[in-house]
C-alpha cells in the first residue's frame, strides 16, 4: 500500500533593524557608529558622486576608526560608480564580492556602504550573496535613499535590460541617516527624492500629504528643517508597512509601495537611465493619477491637488519618453509595455494600486490602453501649460482627448 508521509516545517524569522536619523556621523566625538557597531572589522564602499561632493571623506572615516580602537577599517574606502551605472555592470557586484573575499569579511564583520539608493542596492546584493549574507551597514546620502530604499529590505542590480531583475530580500544590520550629506544634493537630486513622500503620503497619510502640499514651496526652495521632517516621515511609512502589510517579501502580487512605479520603471529604461529614479516616480504617480481621474475612481479635486503639488515642488509630469497617445502597447519602446513587465516581475495577477482619494487607494487587475493613452495627452499637455517658476495650469481630465 502506497503512504505519503510529510514534514510540515514551519520557520519563524524576525528581522529587527534600527534607522536612524543624525547629523556628523564620522565625527570622532560622536558615539553613533561605535555603538552601533560595537567591536568590528569594516569594510567601506563609497559612492563616487559622494566622494566629489565630499572629498574630505574618506580622511574623516580614517580619522574616526583610528579613534575607535575597537574599530577596524581593513582597507581603503572601495570607491564605486554612482547612479544606475554601478547596477547595469556586473562588474561592479564582483569588485565588492572580491573585496570582501580579499579581506576576510566574514558574517561577523560588516560592509559599510555609503551613497545613493543605486550604490546601496547594489552593495546590498553584493553582500547579500557573499557566504550567503554579511553583515550590512546602510549610509544613504540622498533624499530618495534616506526616505525609501535604504530603510527597506530589497537589494538589486539590472539584467536583460530590465530594472532590479537580480536581487535579493536581505534587511540591513542598520540604516545610518547622517542629514548633512543632503545638504550638497543637486537640486534634481533634493527634489526627485520627494516623489516617494509623495507616493507613501497618497498611499497611506492623507494629512502627510496636506502638510507636503502645504510645505511644497519650501521643500523646493531647499529649507533643511522641512526636508528634514518630510524624510522621517516618509521612512516611518515605510518601515510601517514593512513590519505590518503582511508582505514584507513579497510574496503576493500586490505591492502597493510600488504606486507609479510600472511606468516610472519603463520610462528610466527607455532613458537610458537618464531620468532618475525619482523624477520618473513622479510622472508615473502623475499618470496613474490622470489614469484613475479619467476612469472615474480619482475625484477631480484630487487629481488636481496632486498634480499641483508634484509641480510646485519643481517635477516634471511628462517626459518625453511618455510617448504619445498613439503608441502601442506591443511596442517595447512604448511606456504601456511597462504594464507586462511589471506584471512579469511580480508574477501571477497583474496588480496595480490606483487612488479612490488622498490616502484611500484600491488595488485593478487591469488597465485600459485607450484611457492610458488619453492619460499620456493629458499630461502633455498639462507639463506644456506650466510656465517655469510660474503656478501650474491643470486643464479638465476629460474622458475625450
Amino acid at each position: 500500500m502506497h503512504v505519503t508521509r510529510t514534514i510540515e516545517q514551519v520557520v519563524p524569522v524576525t528581522f529587527t533593524y534600527p534607522v536612524h536619523f543624525t547629523d556628523g556621523l564620522f565625527d570622532p566625538a560622536r558615539s553613533l557608529l561605535r555603538d552601533t557597531l560595537g567591536r568590528a572589522r569594516v569594510l567601506c564602499v563609497i559612492d563616487d558622486g559622494v566622494l566629489a561632493a565630499w572629498p574630505q571623506l574618506p580622511a574623516q572615516i580614517g580619522a574616526y576608526f583610528a579613534a575607535s580602537p575597537e574599530l577596524t577599517l581593513v582597507t581603503a574606502p572601495v570607491t564605486v560608480p554612482g547612479g544606475e551605472r554601478c547596477k547595469r555592470d556586473p562588474g561592479h557586484v564582483e569588485a565588492v564580492q572580491a573585496a570582501i573575499n580579499a579581506h576576510g569579511i566574514d558574517r561577523h564583520a560588516y560592509v559599510m556602504a555609503i551613497g545613493g539608493g543605486a550604490v546601496l542596492d547594489m552593495v546590498g546584493y553584493a553582500a547579500a550573496t557573499a557566504h550567503r549574507g554579511v553583515r550590512l551597514i546602510r549610509v544613504p546620502t540622498t533624499v530618495l535613499s534616506q526616505n525609501d530604499s535604504a530603510v527597506g529590505v530589497k537589494n538589486s542590480v539590472n539584467a536583460f535590460g530590465k530594472k532590479n531583475w537580480l536581487g535579493t530580500f536581505a534587511p540591513p544590520y542598520a540604516v545610518l541617516n547622517d542629514r548633512d550629506f543632503l545638504t550638497t544634493l543637486e537640486d534634481r537630486d533634493w527634489l526627485g527624492g520627494l516623489s516617494e513622500a509623495v507616493k507613501v503620503a497618497l498611499l497611506k497619510d492623507a494629512a502627510f500629504f496636506g502638510w507636503l502640499e502645504a510645505n511644497a514651496e519650501a521643500l523646493a526652495a531647499r529649507d533643511l528643517a522641512a526636508m528634514e521632517y518630510a524624510v522621517y516621515r516618509c521612512a516611518e511609512l515605510h518601515l510601517a508597512h514593512i513590519a505590518t502589510g503582511g508582505d514584507p517579501f513579497e510574496q503576493g502580487s500586490s505591492r502597493p509601495l510600488d504606486f507609479g512605479h510600472w511606468a516610472a520603471h519603463k520610462l528610466e529604461s527607455l532613458s537610458g537611465y537618464g531620468l532618475r529614479h525619482g523624477e520618473a516616480v513622479a510622472v508615473g504617480i502623475a499618470l496613474d493619477c490622470t489614469y484613475a481621474a479619467l476612469s472615474g475612481l480619482l475625484p477631480e479635486a484630487d487629481w488636481r491637488r496632486v498634480l499641483n503639488v508634484l509641480l510646485t515642488l519643481g517635477l516634471d509630469v511628462s517626459v518625453p519618453e511618455l510617448g504619445t497617445e498613439r503608441q502601442d502597447a506591443a511596442d517595447s519602446a512604448s511606456v504601456l509595455s511597462g504594464l507586462n513587465e511589471f506584471r512579469e516581475h511580480l508574477g501571477g495577477q497583474l496588480t496595480i494600486a490606483l487612488l479612490t482619494g488622498i490616502g484611500r487607494p484600491v488595488d485593478v487587475h487591469e488597465m485600459n490602453h485607450d484611457t492610458l493613452r488619453c492619460a499620456v495627452a493629458v499630461l502633455r499637455d498639462v507639463q506644456a501649460r506650466t510656465p517655469t517658476g510660474g503656478a501650474p495650469c491643470l486643464p479638465t481630465p476629460t474622458p475625450a482627448c
